[in-house]
């Protein structure tokens, strides 16, 4: 006969009071100042080789996008099909791709299914190898999309954009790079910054280690040896150390553990880790969809983790399963007590999967969650939670407190050093710091005012992409904007959004376009009041990029919103906008009426 266990499960009240001890663990009074960014060094490029130089560029063109990821491909791609190619795109990196040219680590893969994640597949008629691509496959998927849409010329790679000025005379935008470049455009375009600005976490010394140190998405297989795909030979001898348990360590533990002598996970606040059931895709079943597969899947993944709950699931996988209940969203008491039960309810499935597969108790347990299933980005992966059953890897749990003091010869956690030969900052990027400080360059809108001064006490735009005082800037930004599991779709509706507007300017003669004050004051309320909807439930989640970590919430944070609903609401508001004649709540000025 079965066990009965469910007298071992715990309350609601015991989870909730767990929840809350969990939480007060993590809180920092520095808030979102405790990150640290890259050094020069650690920022350096390792995928290009060094000594690059080209002539500087001056020109006149009609767009310049700044950023080479999905967006800025996206953007580039939808206003060529509205016969738009005058168009300059400038990009840190030395290739297209974004964060998969960055991302280049062992184990990298997309953790939302391909079919959906990867734009334009009926347009390339590329079919993913797999259910979930790897960051290889990602990379030169990005490279194909840049051929098949003729991007490369347009391109200027290993360039910064260094400044960014309007003229009011010319009513063109004034763009400078580190390369000298000198681009003169009508419309300028922000498509960097999302998942851009790698970041390292505040630790004491952190300087002063010795040893070998890199950031996740700047690998070196010099030191470690092989690549994303071949064995890391180079790491036999070699105690390596890993700071942070989110999904990018979850992906590189398993690879670490297989190469080095030791590996010693530093953990602050455990993931949750749900099963990922990596499958080679299905030729003939991917060969079989009808024309228009692509948006129906994409839409469909989009309702089922939004809780919309679509007749059916045709993705039907850990996302849809774990967020299929909207649980954030409450109308009542009652409904909101029933809510958090069944939140609870998800958790305890992610922390029953820890304790059938991780053998040690001890490590078992340090290794569950303990936080809302929205309040930190959940991860699928088969293989993380095996990785502590082998003798070489050891979970050094912080408490909620992180390591905060680095020797030469490396961390310390509650007075014990844990020497290493390498470090790797397993610690994400920049998601809700300052867009400036994550682009790494100010505008200069209208009568010389900076972006970082009008926005000084917060953001002011319509929809997330136009602005009040910088005339034909379009933004793709969680500044304002939409937020989803599935980066791609949103990129994907900013990108068509943006296209849209340039491609009604030149189409009715449209020379200067930018919002009124009062629209944006009027979106702001509408963020607001989606916002104030989920407050309560983000009050109470664990520290992170979703929340700022926990900083208190100013008149300025108060404007900084995502659009926090359903991203397919969010392109509810866009696609009625663009179906107004009128551009409601912007200004034009026509080259007719200058």
């Amino acid at each position: 006969m079965e066990q009965d266990t469910s007298a071992a499960d715990p309350s609601v009240d015991e989870l909730r009071a767990r929840y809350h001890r969990e939480q007060q663990k993590r809180l920092r009074p520095e808030g979102m100042a405790q990150w640290g960014e890259l050094s020069e060094e650690l920022d350096r490029d390792p995928f290009v080789e060094p000594g690059f130089t080209r002539e500087p560029v001056v020109e006149e063109t009609t767009v310049v996008i700044v950023g080479g990821g999905f967006a800025g491909m996206l953007t580039a791609i939808d206003l060529g099909k509205h016969g738009i190619t005058d168009v300059r795109i400038v990009e840190k990196a030395g290739d297209f791709g974004g964060t998969w040219y960055w991302n280049r680590y062992p184990g990298c893969m997309c953790d939302v299914e391909s079919y959906v994640y990867l734009p334009l597949l009926e347009e390339t008629g590329f079919m993913p190898t797999e259910h979930y691509a790897s960051a290889t496959e990602i990379f030169e998927y990005s490279k194909l999309l840049a051929r098949t849409f003729d991007l490369y010329p347009k391109a200027l790679f290993q360039t910064d954009v260094t400044g960014a000025e309007w003229n009011d005379e010319t009513l063109r935008w004034q763009v400078t790079t580190s390369r000298g470049d000198q681009l003169s455009a009508r419309f300028l375009v922000l498509a960097g910054g999302i998942l851009h600005k790698a970041k390292l976490p505040g630790i004491t010394g952190i300087e002063d280690f010795e040893g070998k140190a890199f950031h996740t998405s700047r690998w070196d297989y010099g030191y470690t040896g092989g690549s994303a795909t071949e064995p890391m030979d180079k790491l036999s001898d070699k105690r390596v150390g890993i700071i942070g348990t989110g999904a990018t360590a979850v992906q590189v533990v398993p690879q670490i553990a297989r190469a080095a002598k030791e590996v010693f996970v530093f953990q602050r606040t455990p993931g949750a880790v749900g099963v990922r059931n990596q499958q080679p895709t299905d030729v003939e079943w991917f060969q079989s969809l009808e024309p228009g597969w692509q948006h129906e899947r994409i839409v469909n993944f989009t309702q089922a983790v939004t809780g919309a709950q679509p007749e059916v699931n045709m993705v039907n996988d850990g996302w849809t399963e774990l967020l299929w209940v909207d649980t954030q969203k409450s109308s009542s008491a009652e409904e909101a007590e029933e809510l958090e039960r069944i939140d609870f309810e998800a958790m305890e499935t992610i922390r029953r999967r820890i304790d059938e597969i991780v053998e040690d108790p001890a490590t078992a347990e340090k290794l569950k969650p303990y936080w809302g299933k929205h309040c930190k980005r959940v991860c699928f992966h088969d293989d993380y939670l095996p990785a502590f059953n082998q003798p070489n890897v050891h979970l050094v749990d912080t408490d909620g407190r992180g390591v905060t003091e680095m020797t030469p010869r490396g961390p310390v956690v509650d007075g014990v050093e844990y020497p290493v030969d390498l470090l790797i900052y397993a610690s994400g990027f920049e998601v809700t710091t300052d867009l400036t400080h994550r682009l790494g360059f100010d505008l200069t809108g209208r009568d010389g005012v900076t972006l970082s001064q009008r926005w000084a006490e917060g953001a002011h735009t319509l929809h997330g992409v136009l602005a009040s005082g910088f005339p034909n800037l379009l933004l793709i930004s969680l500044v304002q904007g939409g937020f989803g599991t599935n980066f791609s779709h949103l990129l994907s509706e900013s990108a068509k959004h943006v296209a849209h507007i340039i491609e009604a300017c030149a189409d009715q003669g449209i020379i200067e376009i930018e919002p009124e004050e009062a629209a944006e004051e009027e979106w702001l309320s509408v963020l607001l009041a989606i916002g104030i909807g989920n407050a309560r439930y983000f009050q109470n989640c664990t520290p992170s990029f979703y929340n700022s970590e926990q900083q208190a919430i100013d008149s300025r944070a108060a404007r900084n919103l995502t659009y926090t609903g359903s991203l397919l609401d969010y392109v509810g508001y866009l696609e009625r906008w663009r179906e107004d004649p009128d551009f409601a709540g912007v200004k034009v000025l026509r080259e007719s009426e200058r």
